[in-house]
């Protein structure tokens, strides 16, 4: 296994008084994909809030590229090269799609032009924000605004881009659309971390996968592993 970016240790979190994640460990290798799948409720959103410093770890360790980033404020995490693109996709509604755009790189301190090329790229990866740039982005389609969504997370030029239900309301032509250029991106070196509720969908992006159940990491291995286990195949995947 390549060398590790993202390593949680024994972590737990939760809000007020609920308990969610239990001791959860999980680790994303530097430029791979990892999936973290399971059925409503079982922590994953929460594990990725943790991890992105929305809530506060209550034990256990959030490392990453050596830094350790237990109970980081969000702005440290993104600092640190983690861009959370959140369930819901959580755009600013009434702000246009550039606007929001641009919100994804308030952190750069590299220059104008430079945010304007990476504005750029977006466009040429999605070209319908292109044409949106201007509306605004709680007018869009849901395919449209996870493809803001997203764009707006690489406006920060991460390392690991975590996502949150990819395909959630989406048609599935819209999901092979987001899956193929999430792989390009892992190919040109992205670390991505993605939780998604369609097995099938995440088995066939990622390269290694976890699986939650009640707050706890109750599996893990390669897609192929996990695809062939019969209890996954039964609990998620059905006849295929």
């Amino acid at each position: 296994m390549a060398e590790t970016l993202l390593k949680v240790a024994g972590l737990h979190a939760g809000y007020g008084d609920v308990q969610v994640l239990w001791g959860v460990n999980l680790e994303v290798p530097r430029g791979e994909i990892v999936c973290l799948v399971g059925s409503n409720g079982a922590g994953k959103t929460t594990l990725m809030r943790a991890i992105s410093g929305l809530i506060p770890a209550r034990g256990g360790t959030v490392g990453f590229a050596g830094e350790n980033l237990t109970n980081a404020s969000p702005e440290r995490a993104l600092a640190a090269g983690i861009a959370h693109v959140p369930e819901g996709r959580r755009l600013f509604a009434a702000m246009s799609v550039r606007d929001n755009l641009l919100m994804g790189a308030y952190l750069r301190r590299d220059g104008a032009q430079a945010v304007a090329e990476d504005l750029e790229r977006m466009f040429a990866m999605f070209p319908i924000l292109r044409q949106r740039q201007g509306q605004d982005a709680g007018t869009m389609s849901g395919g449209e605004q996870q493809m803001c969504a997203i764009a707006r997370g690489l406006m920060g030029r991460p390392r690991l881009l975590l996502i949150d239900e990819l395909s959630l309301g989406l048609a599935p032509a819209i999901v092979d659309q987001l899956c193929d250029t999430l792989r390009a991106l892992n190919r040109e070196g992205l670390s991505i971390l993605v939780v998604e509720q369609d097995v099938a969908t995440a088995l066939d992006l990622a390269s290694h996968a976890f699986v939650m159940d009640t707050g706890r990491v109750t599996r893990s291995g390669s897609s192929a592993e996990l695809r062939d286990d019969p209890a996954i195949r039964e609990a998620y995947l059905g006849s295929i």
